[in-house]
């Protein structure tokens, strides 16, 4: 594996000469906009591994995305290799209905940069996505181009929250969609600062591929930021958001992709070749943009 293959894969081209937060922000920033968090393997025929040679070779060789066991697995080695003092955390996500999944099975990375502690996550998608690490403040709200986020800690957990804006939906036919999301400030997921390493993702890997209940199997997803928002293919229906701060709104367009024209979208919108046929799902699960 190569750290320089990395790099020209997100599109990293500055030199840097310590491990610093100025670094820290940009290749963030960079992953999230070029490797899409996405689950189409499993959609395809294929397995999700945690074997981080067939993960790099998946994302960088392949240019693939991949779920959170994936990116931010291989962000994690990233880390390394660039010298960042970091620790494998794992969350439990609350869903839309703010029921918290009791397996935690959300891979995040915590920094630690001239003594103080960030949470890195490159692979959450849609509109909860943070672009830059947030710093473990209990409380602080940290502005990013979706919304504000503050993690919140009570005393044996830290939760993170996210206050977003109003969506606009600008094709009424889509006004009803499951995938839209009327709150406005919400529950991501929460941790504790107990390190992990990989191995214990190594059950919930194989649960979220397997299980019928796993949202990862009721949908396919992928997701994408992008300089004004972000994209999403979630089975059929594809929605591009663009954020709005000004008029404290987002808007969505939203509309559904024949099979013919699948291929054709993820190459234009995501720049993601598959191998092997997508078969789209879109089951009903308490998953939204």
């Amino acid at each position: 594996m190569d750290l320089g293959g990395y790099f020209k894969r997100i599109g990293f081209t500055c030199q840097y000469d310590k491990a610093d937060l100025k670094t820290l922000n940009t290749i963030h920033k960079l992953h999230v906009m070029n490797i899409p968090f996405e689950n189409l393997s499993l959609h395809c025929g294929e397995r999700n591994t945690m074997d981080l040679q067939i993960i790099y070779d998946k994302i960088v060789k392949s240019n693939r995305g991949g779920w959170c066991c994936e990116n931010n697995f291989l962000f994690s080695w990233v880390l390394k290799e660039m010298g960042y003092k970091y620790t494998i955390l794992a969350s439990n996500v609350f869903n839309r209905a703010n029921d918290l999944n009791p397996m935690a099975s959300h891979l995040i990375n915590l920094v630690e940069i001239d003594g103080k502690p960030y949470i890195a996550d490159v692979s959450f998608g849609v509109s909860c996505q943070i672009w830059y690490p947030l710093e473990m403040i209990s409380g602080k709200d940290q502005p990013q181009p979706s919304g504000v986020f503050r993690l919140l800690n009570d005393g044996t957990r830290w939760i993170l929250e996210k206050t977003g804006r109003k969506q606009l939906v600008q094709d009424n036919a889509f006004a009803h969609s499951s995938l839209l999301d009327n709150r406005l400030t919400k529950n991501i997921y929460c941790f504790t600062l107990t390190p992990h390493s990989s191995d214990h993702f190594l059950d919930t890997c194989q649960h979220l591929q397997t299980s019928p209940d796993s949202l990862f199997m009721l949908k396919s997803i992928c997701s994408l930021q992008t300089s004004t928002g972000f994209r999403a293919l979630i089975g059929w229906t594809f929605s591009e958001v663009t954020f709005n701060p000004q008029e404290d709104s987002d808007l969505v367009n939203m509309k559904e992709i024949p099979d013919s024209e699948i291929e054709d979208l993820l190459l234009e919108k995501f720049n993601v070749v598959l191998v092997n046929k997508l078969t789209p799902k879109n089951n009903k699960a308490k998953y939204c943009l």
